[in-house]
């Protein structure tokens, strides 16, 4: 393992569903020499792709959680990972993107430029991740690789720039010409591992010398020397048009765009050479950790081999030696048998043994160095934990995580079933952060989040298989209340007479509803006709009897209680007589305060494109919502509703096909309103 940072690149590659990231991943590690035979995601052999190593990815074809490798090109050494499209596995993007110098973005040539791809956008702002950009599936019909290049600077708003010009187009695609060097790429053998260099056919040479000038164009603006060239008309160098894009692409103010097809093997060879060409290395990329004794001031990292320990855990997995801890190095070195220390809850750790990763299986190495990916042993922490050298308090800032927008109860089907799946939600709980799991309180039922129905359902399926549990899923009940609309008397006697000393208790007095709080007890007794140490079981009795409302056994809310009036016996009171006696009053004045049935409010916030704005909003009022306003935020609206609880069950899904999955919502709880009769008589049935 070399020790150059130099030649080392930590990259991702990521992009919207079905655009082709593992299938490109496939062809990059063939090509390097890390596999030696393809398999495709959904291939007729039954292999699977090398990176979709689960059970169910190779199912459904369908990256799930990301998964890393390295392999090395022209002596750079390339750390790779392969990660989901699908929004509901976002956490894994974000989790990758934490700890990587760059990436490749990889857009589909019909498609281009979609909704997840503009989420990924923004989660490579969020963390300043420069990237180049791939438009795979030349070769389908419809393709346009200029197109998707516009889209680049009308939807993302970023400078992307050709660096190549594809020779033919969907099914006549034969190879790239490329605009530094001005030859054209051709790739032979039966999987293209042959790269035969040409010149560039004379058809496309006017078009790719006018293409080359706005390639000199853009680049001059970060390099005075290429601009010094174009002034005095000298012959513009290769290097120095390299040295220039690079630069701009570091400052991410510059999107190199290249152009291929995986599936056919073509324009990965150039796409790998941009990488090493293109991409930062390590030491390029400035990495910030906070000093937590001395108010969180930021600190910057030096990519020194030799300095202090700082690294981040970015995934947990559990492998079948126990947990498999994936960490990235910032700063130094991690060796077998140092003891490093956890920063969050400052335990001592030894090393035992590295591992360095390729899909699922791994190697044993003695050392990981700063700017390299590796994985740890029977380590016991969570996501997003630094590790650091004893004697330093630094931590690496965690990653952002999203709340959760979507819940389902679920129920074991017999004792076996519920242990495994205790286990299961722990083990889930703990590698995902956006994945919560709880028991309501209320209706006690286990209730699992996520991200998305998809994401829920992948963990279902997921505790079926990898730890037999058989459950049943459902929709969660929504924690509806009870209350009460007007004022009522009572007057209540609660009489036992039995062998020996009896039950003897009055109460008497009124109930009236109460705004903002659950239950108001007031006692208005004059001349002890309750003696006093019975007032507290008065109170007792009325208390429970709110727990569950005589009209459909929902927790009541809003009640003020009035006593005024009693009778007491000498003998036969007791604490148990006063707290049956208020029990029965509450029960006979209840339904004379014309119960009514409160029902949950939600506050959603839906963030979508300008041109969905309709559809969103139709959404929201098909569900008895009542929109609150909506305000344009640049080329996003949000819109804001009060919408019913029971109406949201499924929304994430409904919004997301109306909208091309290009919005998103977020809800928090707002208030109780009155469930409208026609509804309240369906929940009675």
């Amino acid at each position: 393992m070399q020790k150059t940072t130099q030649k080392v690149r930590n990259i991702g590659i990521s992009a919207h569903i079905d655009s082709g990231k593992t299938t490109l991943t496939e062809r990059i590690l063939f090509f390097t020499k890390r596999i030696h035979a393809i398999h495709e995601v959904k291939g007729k052999d039954g292999v699977g792709a090398t990176m979709d190593s689960m059970e169910l990815e190779k199912e459904r074809g369908i990256t799930i959680a990301s998964a890393a490798t390295y392999c090395e090109w022209l002596e750079h050494e390339i750390n790779i990972i392969d990660t989901p499209g699908h929004i509901d596995f976002t956490i894994e993007v974000e989790r990758s993107l934490r700890v990587l110098d760059g990436a490749i973005l990889v857009l589909c040539a019909v498609g281009g430029v979609q909704s997840q791809s503009i989420t990924v956008d923004q989660q490579m702002r969020r963390y300043k991740i420069p990237f180049v950009a791939f438009v795979n599936k030349c070769d389908r019909s419809g393709a346009n690789p200029f197109r998707i290049t516009d889209q680049i600077k009308e939807k993302l708003g970023h400078n992307a720039v050709a660096m190549q010009m594809p020779i033919g187009l969907e099914a006549d695609f034969k190879g790239v010409a490329d605009l530094v060097t001005m030859k054209a790429f051709y790739f032979d053998g039966n999987n293209g591992e042959y790269v035969r260099t040409e010149d560039i056919p004379d058809h496309l040479l006017v078009e790719a010398e006018r293409r080359r000038e706005e390639l000199i164009d853009a680049a001059s603006m970060f390099s005075d020397e290429l601009t010094e060239a174009i002034l005095e008309e000298q012959e513009v160098s290769e290097d120095m048009i390299i040295a220039a894009v690079r630069k701009g692409t570091l400052a991410r103010e510059m999107i190199p765009v290249f152009m291929g097809s995986a599936y056919k093997n073509k324009g990965i060879q150039p796409l790998l050479d941009a990488v090493v060409n293109l991409m930062p290395c390590p030491s390029d990329v400035q990495n910030e950790a906070i000093e937590i004794d001395n108010g969180e001031r930021a600190v910057v990292l030096s990519s020194d081999p030799d300095a202090p320990l700082v690294a981040l855990v970015f995934k947990l997995e559990d492998g079948q030696y126990g947990q498999l801890t994936y960490l990235r190095v910032y700063q130094g070195s991690l060796c077998k048998g140092d003891t490093i220390i956890n920063v969050r809850n400052r335990k001592k750790i030894r090393v035992g043994r590295l591992a360095r990763m390729h899909a699922d299986q791994m190697e044993d190495i003695e050392t990981i160095p700063a700017g390299y990916i590796g994985a740890l042993f029977g380590i016991e922490c969570s996501s997003g934990d630094t590790f650091v050298s004893p004697g330093i308090n630094l931590s690496m800032t965690s990653m952002f995580v999203p709340e959760p927008v979507i819940s389902l109860a679920i129920a074991p089907k017999d004792n076996k079933s519920q242990n495994n799946m205790s286990k299961a939600l722990g083990r889930f709980s703990k590698e995902d952060p956006t994945f919560r799991t709880y028991v309501d309180d209320e209706t006690n039922e286990t209730i699992i989040e996520g991200m998305g129905e998809l994401h829920l359902e992948i963990y279902v399926e997921r505790m079926h298989r990898e730890y037999h549990a058989e459950i049943t899923i459902g929709k969660p009940r929504v924690a509806y209340r009870e209350a009460i609309t007007c004022r009522s008397e009572f007057n209540y006697t609660h009489k036992k007479q039995t062998g020996g000393a009896g039950q003897f208790g009055r109460v008497a007095g009124y109930m009236e509803p109460v705004a903002d709080t659950d239950f108001v007890f007031e006692n208005q007794i004059v001349g002890g006709k309750i003696p006093t140490q019975f007032i507290a079981a008065c109170e007792k009795g009325f208390r429970s009897s709110m727990a569950k409302g005589p009209k459909m056994e929902f927790p009541v809310t809003g009640i003020k209680v009035v006593i005024n009036d009693g009778a007491a016996h000498a003998v036969d009171s007791s604490e148990m007589a006063f707290q049956a006696a208020a029990r029965g009053a509450f029960r006979e004045s209840y339904q004379k305060a014309r119960p009514v049935i409160l029902e949950p409010i939600m506050k959603v916030a839906v963030e979508t494109p300008t041109e969905f704005l309709g559809a969103a909003m139709g959404l929201l009022n098909q569900r008895r919502g009542i929109i609150v306003g909506s305000q344009e935020e640049g080329p996003h609206c949000v819109v804001e509703a009060k919408v019913p609880l029971a109406e949201m069950f499924g929304f994430a899904t409904v919004l997301r096909s109306a909208t091309q999955g290009k919005a998103q919502f977020t809800m928090e709880f707002s208030n109780y309103k009155k469930l409208p009769q026609s509804i309240a008589e369906n929940l009675q049935k």
